[in-house]
């Protein structure tokens, strides 16, 4: 019999799960993910936002001097998010002159077609697509 303290609880549903980054220009970032991305504020803790990516996906942006970490010019970080049109996406992205955007590539060992963009402070975003 296994023991009940070492297994997550029985309803395994997570409720939200969100991926926090940490920035030096707060609104400059919310500005970006609301208004060129479209995610809506689902929290605003005001140095601290909550935007929904997808159901039970969130994106936090934090204001680095009052969060766990600071900002880092390296960005080990990627958000990728799914989307049924990819060039869509891609000629949208283009006609806001976003920072850091390359051609969209398909992938068939990954059987993805995909771009990748910046944000304002170089967290790399990838726009992907499943190939048929």
């Amino acid at each position: 019999m296994s023991d009940p303290a070492l297994t997550p609880p029985d309803n395994g549903i997570v409720e939200k799960a969100i991926t926090f980054l940490y920035y030096i220009d707060l609104p400059r970032a919310f500005a970006f993910y609301t208004e060129v991305m479209g995610f809506p504020l689902e929290i605003d803790q005001g140095w601290s936002k909550i935007l929904r990516i997808a159901d039970h996906a969130y994106i936090g942006l934090v204001d680095e001097t009052r969060g766990m970490h600071r900002a880092h010019p390296v960005k080990p970080v990627q958000v990728c998010i799914r989307v049924p049109d990819v060039d869509a996406w891609h000629r949208y992205l283009a006609a806001r002159k976003v920072a850091g955007l390359t051609e969209p590539k398909d992938s068939a060992s990954l059987g993805i077609r995909a771009f990748v963009l910046e944000d304002p402070e170089g967290y790399q975003i990838e726009v992907q697509t499943a190939l048929r």
